[in-house]
């Protein structure tokens, strides 16, 4: 049976670890038949490399991250590469429309009106492409809402959360809405709520949409890796067209590719 492991940033804030582990937990009620474990790149226990070698067996690693970066690109392959080189990692969580459903929902909860302009707030990147990510995220949610939603971003990338605030507020949105594109609290949601905005949605937090989405990007890995995931059918090795296709609209930004460490 392969074991799923969540590899999240981590962070020095307790609520923060509060909220992954509760998102770890409700994957793991998703398909209480497949081992599940959480993992942290820095900062919060357990680390990923003491996971992944203490794990036997098969193992999908899905990171825990909305877009690519650092992280996803350098920090993470690293760590398997080196632990683990057997093991199937999976694309960052974003973008996807399941996100968008979440995003959608905390901002009405926070009170979103039809005539409110909408940011949607990121972390940032010093890499384009993560940047690039989360501008069509940006796309997803617009079409969701109907109405233009700009993406910003809290440290790097521009525009910063500051400006699009200036901007938008030089048209006639009588308030402007910002959707954290957070997983939890923490520095950057900090600085969304500190940007001014009239409403700030919470973070994407504990959710259904969102542990679903975990395991989907499992499952596409296995299939694009040529294995069958735990709740498979039983197609052996062959990889399907629409895995094929599937993958490869990971380089597109529609969807995030799975790679295999070697």
């Amino acid at each position: 049976m392969t074991t799923l492991v969540m590899a999240a940033h981590g962070a020095r804030s307790a609520e923060w670890d509060a909220v992954l582990a509760g998102l770890a937990a409700r994957v793991r009620r998703t398909r209480p038949g497949v081992t599940a474990k959480l993992a942290f790149l820095e900062l919060s226990d357990p680390p990923l490399e003491r996971v992944l070698a203490e794990v036997a067996g098969p193992v999908v690693v899905v990171p825990l991250l909305l877009a690519g970066g650092y992280h996803v690109h350098i920090d993470l392959p690293e760590v398997v590469a080196r632990v683990r080189p057997d093991a199937v990692v999976a694309g960052p969580l974003g973008p996807h429309p399941l996100l968008t459903s979440v995003l959608a929902r905390r901002l009405a909860a926070a009170g979103l009106r039809s005539g409110d302009a909408v940011i949607l707030g990121a972390a940032g990147s010093s890499d384009p492409a993560a940047l690039a990510a989360v501008r069509a995220a940006a796309r997803l949610l617009s079409v969701r809402l109907a109405r233009p939603v700009t993406a910003a971003f809290a440290s790097t990338g521009e525009p910063g959360i500051d400006r699009a605030l200036a901007t938008i507020r030089t048209g006639p949105a009588p308030r402007t809405a910002v959707a954290s594109y957070l997983l939890a609290p923490g520095l950057f949601h900090t600085r969304l709520v500190e940007s001014g905005a009239e409403v700030v949605s919470a973070p994407l937090g504990v959710d259904d949409d969102l542990a679903a989405l975990v395991w989907h990007r499992h499952d596409e890995a296995l299939q694009a890796a040529g294995q069958v995931s735990g709740q498979g059918s039983g197609q052996g090795s062959r990889r399907s067209s629409r895995t094929m296709a599937s993958a490869a609209s990971g380089r597109d930004g529609s969807e995030s590719a799975p790679v295999k460490i070697s």
